[in-house]
């Protein structure tokens, strides 16, 4: 299998922890997950801020509010698209390779996180589970202090970052998924 190339420029490790907070800063205006992870590191694939906040605003709330998978782990398979993603379709390679970079991002992920379910996470810690329904939470100052949602926002953009620095070396990272 090929080594998995980044497309982006090397970034300093300051410009990495500026879109990390950047993530954080995104959550805490009000933005979903997904959006607040993928606006943060958007511009270094030529995407621009509205773009990527309109193409990852269905992911929040673990999709559509439907509780599955994380809006900020979302947020972590739509860069790692956008990074090494194959655009041939007989490319069967490239989207191996890509693949092995979204399962080695998304057992670091589950590592840190204990899932990477967005009802399993909102549970974990005394969270209480939130309700299955497409009515966005209002984001009051009870709604920060009752969720983990911005820690993990900081942990998807974190990892994304540690990514960056070294691409080829995702496999390093040791963490696998645990499969049913």
């Amino acid at each position: 299998m090929e080594e998995v190339k980044s497309k982006t420029k090397k970034l300093s490790e300051q410009e990495l922890d500026e879109r990390v907070a950047r993530a954080v800063e995104n959550f805490m205006q009000g933005y979903g997950c997904c959006q607040s992870v993928v606006a943060a590191f958007a511009d270094l694939y030529g995407m621009d801020d509205v773009m990527a906040k309109k193409i990852a605003a269905g992911f929040g709330g673990g999709v559509g509010r439907m509780r599955m998978m994380c809006g900020a782990v979302s947020g972590i398979v739509m860069l790692v698209g956008l990074d090494c993603g194959q655009t041939e379709g007989s490319d069967r390679e490239g989207k191996s390779a890509c693949y092995k970079v979204v399962q080695e991002l998304l057992a670091r992920s589950q590592a840190e996180n204990g899932s990477l379910i967005c009802a399993e996470i909102l549970g974990l810690n005394g969270h209480e589970k939130a309700q299955n329904s497409y009515v966005a939470s209002a984001r009051t100052a009870e709604y920060y202090k009752t969720r983990p949602c911005a820690a993990k926002v900081e942990s998807a953009a974190r990892i994304f970052a540690d990514y960056l620095k070294h691409p080829s070396h995702a496999q390093l990272m040791p963490f696998s998924i645990e499969r049913a």
